[in-house]
């Protein structure tokens, strides 16, 4: 009598909630580890698509990008910078972040960059691009895809949805997770006085390979280059002045953005409509629970200072890739790598969110105490370019990986 056939163990499958930039690449990243993925959102692609804003990103993001075999394809619709002018606006003091301060393996080549600055339309459109042709991945996007942590096995199978039980269940659905909610998984969670406005304009004065992040009173300020005289700002201020600024017509708009810039830099046109949101510093109390984990904003945010809040998000999903590398080499159970995950993020979080924290803490405000230390930490940087090496490898590699 013939042996009957060995059982093919049954594919690992995952779960993604949550269609932006972090949830999107979370499911290329499981789908290249070998994962059958579902990708749900609430939104269609369009939606997906539509917002206005600009990210910028660092060395840690680019490498993830490689592994996955994406970088290829986002270059093109990145902008390089490959200086960053940091000014403490009320000391006049500046200290320059050059290609010279990377590591050697980074600062040569034709595409070497301190970051890159990328907008969403572009970004997503790409990652949508790969999903859909991901034959591992299955998209379920629109009000149609029953994204409710609440809609169980058998509300799938009445849609007609049903498929076999997720491995892994993970929430990137942004800082009102209802996963995490559902979860019972409670916040840190501190409002920053300032809120943050975000626009596009068109500036004289700075080169289009140049970034700036500027230290004013009343917050940070981040000018990011979008190519061809434009930039994306990211102005940190109380939320009164930042309702004030966002009420402005075109021309009072750059008038009060004349008057927050350096001399050298005059706004010649507003290219969209000004919003402002609120910021805050938010954590989870855990990452996970059961077979799921919490990736980007649904589990922590940090202030916008030093253009961390993507770039962190992103050290999730590679972090989440490498376990589920293990997994489905069998080096790993699918049940421990909530845990394990976990485990692995929180120094990189809770330093990053400390650092952010600090530094808006140091830099927004006229206390004459901080200002001899603020003085004395701007010369160093100034004077010691291992010192700069060293913040620039924290800024873009993340605080627990060295060069």
């Amino acid at each position: 009598m013939a042996a009957s056939p060995a059982l093919q163990p049954r594919p690992l499958h995952a779960a993604v909630h949550g269609a932006g930039p972090t949830g999107a690449l979370t499911a290329l990243a499981l789908a290249d580890a070998g994962w059958r993925v579902t990708l749900r959102d609430p939104l269609d692609a369009a939606q997906l698509q539509g917002r206005s804003r600009a990210y910028a990103f660092n060395h840690s993001s680019r490498r993830l990008l490689e592994q996955l075999n994406l970088w290829g394809a986002l270059a093109p619709v990145m902008v390089p910078f490959r200086r960053l002018q940091l000014r403490d606006q009320p000391l006049g003091r500046e200290v320059p972040f050059t290609l010279a301060d990377l590591p050697p393996g980074a600062r040569s080549g034709a595409d070497a960059a301190v970051g890159w600055i990328g907008l969403h339309g572009p970004l997503m459109a790409v990652l949508l691009e790969r999903l859909q042709a991901h034959p591992a991945v299955r998209l379920q996007l629109g009000p149609a895809a029953p994204a409710s942590p609440a809609a169980g096995p058998a509300a799938a199978a009445a849609a007609g949805t049903a498929e076999p039980p997720a491995d892994l269940v993970v929430a990137a659905d942004g800082p009102a997770s209802p996963h995490r909610q559902a979860l019972g998984i409670g916040l840190w969670h501190r409002p920053y006085r300032q809120s943050c406005l975000t626009a596009q304009v068109e500036l004289r004065g700075s080169d289009d390979d140049q970034a700036w992040e500027l230290f004013r009173p009343e917050g940070p300020f981040a000018v990011l280059p979008l190519g061809q005289g434009r930039f994306q700002l990211v102005w940190s201020a109380p939320a009164a002045r930042c309702r004030q600024l966002e009420a402005l017509d075109g021309a009072a708009f750059l008038d009060g953005l004349a008057g927050a810039l350096p001399g050298a830099l005059q706004p010649d046109a507003l290219l969209d409509q000004p919003r402002a949101f609120p910021v805050a510093l938010l954590l989870a109390r855990r990452l996970g629970r059961g077979r799921t984990v919490l990736v980007g904003e649904s589990a922590h945010r940090c202030h916008p200072v030093g253009g961390q809040g993507l770039n962190l998000c992103w050290r999730d999903v590679a972090a989440l890739h490498r376990l589920a590398r293990q997994v489905a080499a069998g080096r790993l159970r699918p049940g421990r790598l909530p845990a394990r995950y976990g485990r692995q993020r929180w120094p990189d979080l809770l330093l990053t969110l400390l650092a952010t924290d600090l530094l808006v803490r140091l830099f927004s405000n006229r206390h004459p105490l901080l200002l001899p230390l603020r003085h004395l930490a701007l010369a160093l940087l100034a004077a010691l370019a291992p010192l700069r090496r060293l913040s620039l490898a924290v800024m873009t590699q993340g605080p627990c990986r060295p060069w």
